[in-house]
């Protein structure tokens, strides 16, 4: 992995490269530039895609990264992304660091925290560009055409809990569009035919159909002149170009005395194959030279369900009586152009699809969970993840094979490829093809249970192949046969996040991917690193501080009842009943259920308090107790880490309460509470603790502290509202209200005429 840096007019851009493309970066991109590459030949035309803008967030889990799918139209031979982003809000805020990641055929799998993935997983890194500027461009030639994913977030975010309105509100808007310069006029190249050409200032353009059960691709050139230079001097590119990995092929042909040709063992099969001319020789020389393409196609055998009715149900476990062919040499295979000819090279098992849910699929061979595989060809399976759907999930292999019918000296060896399957095994192990490089398994005596994990798998047929391969002497092989247990399935999220999160499934317009959001410390990609999780000791010990500091709410429970102040009394209840356990695991509720009622309880608590301060009438104060509610309840279900959203109502009641106590100091001509013991004892402390709370609860919380100062905010609370409730009227005896719960007669009492009557 390599790193480039460009800096234009104080800005910077940061590049990951991941393989020999063409990728220009530009500072200040000019959208005419695609333009005049299609004015300067008429078989060229150029075309623009845009898609909304959105909003960045800092990085916290793979939600947090804003996702954007474009599709590349056929015969495209430039690509260019051009990346926009505009600032919003505070004009104070800072220029932040943007990264963007590309892949074809999926969505990136990223990994900006550093951390693990679950066992057997197989990732390739992505690649990504860093952008400190507004503006940047990137150029790909001969892009694959098909699902283009672009995915972009701010750094990693801060542990601090910040709440909305203390803070300046900063906003990175990324819009990414695609430009594209496709060619109408492509010339087919047909198999086994000479096609001449002629070059001179611009590129050939070909394109050759690769049909199923391609074992080789072979191009050569052939009769190449040049009126000005020796040799050949042409440039040949062949496929295209995807991301993170990138196996385009290059063919430069210099030499006169070597034949040039470009062999291509297993082709990506069902699909067009471009293929680029370019002359070397400098303008105003003329090439010519012929290109011809020659296909090996093999003949498959296939097990299909014809051969499975030939075969009673007691049958369907033995290794291949009466459901495989004699067998055939692999090293016979001979060069066919059609699949009706030649000897077999594959034995072919049909797969079925069975559509579980969204983003879940289950693969099995039609009449068994097991595949026999030989040594004298590949057993083949295919798995077909091409609906545009099957991207946003995670592939899991499992093979099983036993140990009996293995031996020390056998090995079976597997390859997971897309496009094509390997097919090489006699010749090479690497699981490569083409034009991708497959994930390897093996079995043995020593391990005879491999897995593999894709997550995010591109959009394009799958194909799982296996062969005995012997260590020692290949003749021990010839009539052995090993029966390999499969489990083949596309999940939304490997073992559904485990019990240390949650799978969900998040959404593009219409297109659908799943992730894992994770709680109580653990991280990862499945939720499996706990190199930052919290013990199980430590989880009940969060509970418990959380919840025994609400205990702290019975003071003023005890008071307001004392004082027949029921309404605030079951309010208080109401708070201290639903402490939040932060991110625990042992919740009485859902989590966000949860966080609103212990906002909604402490909002309406303070709500509360500062009216019952000022001492309204019975009627008056009901009306804005309700009123008071209703209102935290909608402006929480908006933003509860707004600032505003709880102050807002705080600070209406406090000016309702100064309003009164002014009111009764002009009226009594006395300052109002009377008391100065009620001002130093009660009101100077609970004032401060409340201050303590507030400042707490905007600058102080953090991630990894919520368990601590979440719950001292509410000791704190509950402290201060015990010591800001009003007294005891003077006329009201102690726990009059239940006296009343239990009496069948009430005394209604007037305070101002000192009337008593039974009723």
């Amino acid at each position: 992995m390599g790193w480039a840096g460009i800096g234009t007019r104080g800005a910077a851009v940061a590049v990951a490269v991941a393989g020999p493309l063409l990728l220009l970066l530009l500072a200040r991109p000019s959208p005419a530039a695609t333009g005049d590459i299609s004015k300067s030949d008429i078989r060229l035309v150029s075309e623009q895609f845009s898609q909304s803008p959105q909003k960045l967030s800092f990085y916290s889990w793979y939600g947090s990264a804003r996702l954007f799918h474009f599709r590349v139209p056929p015969d495209t031979i430039l690509l260019r992304w051009l990346l926009q982003v505009s600032q919003g809000g505070d004009p104070t805020c800072a220029k932040v660091e943007i990264t963007v990641y590309f892949r074809y055929g999926a969505p990136p799998v990223i990994n900006p925290l550093g951390t693990s993935f679950p066992a057997n997983t197989s990732m390739q890194p992505s690649f990504l560009i860093k952008m400190l500027q507004s503006n940047a461009s990137i150029n790909i030639s001969h892009p694959a055409p098909g699902d283009w994913f672009v995915a972009a977030h701010l750094p990693p975010s801060s542990q601090k809990i910040e709440v909305k309105g203390f803070i300046p509100t900063c906003a990175y808007i990324f819009q990414p569009d695609m430009q594209v310069v496709r060619v109408v006029e492509v010339s087919i190249l047909e198999p086994n035919t000479p096609f001449p050409q002629t070059l001179l200032s611009h590129p050939s353009y070909l394109k050759i159909f690769v049909p199923e059960y391609t074992q080789e691709l072979l191009l050569e050139l052939q009769g190449c002149v040049s009126n000005r230079s020796l040799g050949c001097p042409v440039h040949l590119t062949v496929g295209s170009a995807t991301l993170p990995s990138n196996f385009q092929k290059v063919l430069t042909c210099t030499d006169p005395t070597q034949t040039c040709r470009l062999l291509l063992p297993s082709p990506p099969w069902d699909r067009w194959l471009q293929v680029t001319a370019k002359s070397l020789a400098g303008p105003h020389v003329l090439v010519a030279f012929s290109t011809v393409a020659s296909l090996t196609v093999c003949r498959p055998w296939i097990i299909n369900f014809h051969h499975l009715l030939q075969n009673s149900p007691n049958q369907s476990r033995n290794t291949s009586n009466g459901l495989l062919p004699p067998r055939p040499g692999y090293q016979d295979l001979g060069r066919s152009s059609t699949v009706g000819g030649g000897p077999f090279c594959l034995l072919s098992y049909q797969v079925m699809r069975e559509d579980m849910d969204v983003v879940s699929v289950h693969f099995r061979p039609l009449d068994r969970v097991s595949v026999l595989v030989q040594s004298d060809m590949p057993s083949v399976m295919r798995l077909h993840l091409n609906t545009g759907m099957d991207s946003g999930g995670s592939l899991t292999i499992s093979l099983w094979a036993n140990k009996s019918v293995i031996s020390n000296n056998t090995l079976v060896k597997v390859c997971v490829n897309a496009a094509s399957p390997f097919l090489s095994f006699n010749t090479s192990l690497n699981c490569i093809t083409a034009f991708f490089q497959g994930y390897p398994l093996s079995l043995s005596t020593l391990s005879r249970k491999a897995n593999l994990i894709i997550p995010y798998p591109e959009t394009d047929s799958w194909y799982l192949s296996l062969q005995l391969v012997c260590l020692q002497s290949p003749e021990e092989c010839e009539k052995s046969s090993v029966l390999v247990e499969t489990t083949l399935s596309l999940v939304p999220c490997l073992n559904d996040c485990g019990p240390y999160g949650q799978c969900l499934l998040l959404r593009r317009h219409g297109y659908l991917y799943a992730g894992c959001s994770c709680k109580a410390g653990w991280r990862g990609w499945s939720c499996t690193d706990n190199s930052t999780a919290q013990t199980v000791a430590q989880q009940r010990m969060a509970v418990l501080l959380l919840t025994l500091s609400n205990l702290m709410f019975l003071a003023p429970i005890a008071l307001s009842v004392y004082r027949c102040l029921l309404v605030e009394a079951s309010v208080y209840a109401y708070t201290m009943f639903f402490s939040t356990p932060g991110e625990a695991v042992l919740c009485i509720l859902n989590y966000d259920t949860l966080q609103y009622c212990d906002f909604l309880g402490s909002g309406v608590s303070i709500w509360v308090t500062i009216l019952c301060m000022a001492r309204l009438k019975a009627a008056l104060k009901y009306v804005l107790l309700l009123l008071g509610t209703l209102v935290f309840a909608m402006s929480l279900q908006l933003d509860r880490r707004g600032a505003w959203n709880m102050m807002g109502p705080c600070l209406f009641a406090f000016v309702v309460m100064v309003t009164m106590w002014v009111y009764r100091c002009g009226h009594r001509r006395h300052c109002y509470p009377t008391s100065w013991q009620r001002w130093v004892f009660y009101l100077l402390p609970g004032i401060s603790m409340a201050t303590v709370a507030i400042s707490i609860y905007a600058s102080m919380m953090t991630s990894g502290n919520y368990y601590y100062t979440h719950s001292i905010w509410h000791m704190l609370l509950a402290g201060s509202t015990a010591f800001l409730l009003p007294p005891r009227d003077k006329h009201t005896e102690p726990w009059a209200c239940s006296q009343k719960l239990t009496c069948h007669y009430q005394i209604c009492k007037n305070h101002q005429e000192e009337l008593y009557t039974v009723t």
